[in-house]
């Protein structure tokens, strides 16, 4: 774990000095929020539509997208240590592999944070609605940062395996799929042929049921825990995925 912790130190460490890489996670959930937030706003018009104010609905979504930006970052970060050649100290040390593959996970939660403030203060400006009081940022919070580290862990494994980031589009092509072909838009029950079928299986639509708790009603157990078994899904997947390509690295 001090490996790992000091891995993580030094990718918060990069933020500054290679703000480009960061910026987007930021200015990405923004610019989503004021789009949709706006040019969708009659959705609420539609029958049984859950939210009240548009916001209230795109803004844990955005949110939930730049903690998974923020993680993208991490693994961008290990390619380019590829490419300039300094992950090659990493693995010629005698840090555990493992304490790679936790240290880029630490650091996506923690760089997570920062979009998840940003975005916190924007829907205090939008006035979006906290139903849930004080526990609406806690679900919220939960899903953004786990999504993360599941990007996170998603974005090191491409990394690991392509070793340059030109492999930068994989990575944020499967984040980008995987929330758009979930509720990010609609509600489940108001979506219609394959993108309803496919939404309702995509683990992706739980998270995001998990983050809009409390802006939409009061936050509970009954409504947190299948975001919360879907989050541990997709850990464990994206997980697996990473040591599978740090041992095929291994063994090169």
């Amino acid at each position: 774990m001090t490996a790992a912790f000091a891995i993580a130190g030094r990718s918060i460490r990069l933020i500054p000095r290679l703000a480009s890489t960061f910026i987007p996670s930021l200015v990405m959930p923004v610019i989503l929020t004021v789009a949709f937030s706006g040019a969708l706003s009659s959705l609420v018009n539609l029958p049984m539509f859950p939210a009240t104010k548009s916001i209230d609905w795109f803004i844990p979504m955005t949110t939930t997208m730049g903690g998974a930006f923020a993680g993208v970052t991490t693994g961008l970060g290990v390619a380019r240590d590829f490419e300039s050649g300094f992950y090659d100290r990493f693995l010629l040390s005698p840090i555990p592999r493992t304490s790679l593959i936790a240290g880029g996970a630490l650091a996506a939660a923690m760089r997570s944070l920062i979009p998840i403030s940003l975005m916190l203060l924007v829907a205090n400006i939008g006035q979006a609605n906290f139903k849930g009081g004080a526990f609406t940022v806690v679900p919220l919070i939960a899903a953004a940062m786990g999504f993360s580290v599941v990007a996170s862990l998603w974005s090191m494994a491409i990394a690991l395996k392509f070793r340059t980031v030109q492999a930068a589009p994989l990575m944020t092509t499967a984040v980008f799929l995987s929330v758009f072909l979930s509720t990010a838009q609609m509600p489940l029950h108001l979506l219609s042929g394959w993108i309803h079928t496919v939404a309702k299986f995509n683990p992706v639509t739980k998270i995001l049921a998990l983050a809009r708790q409390g802006f939409l009603g009061e936050v509970t157990w009954e409504g947190s825990w299948p975001g919360l078994l879907a989050l541990t899904g997709l850990l464990s997947l994206t997980l697996l995925l990473a040591s599978l390509a740090m041992m095929g690295l291994s063994r090169r």
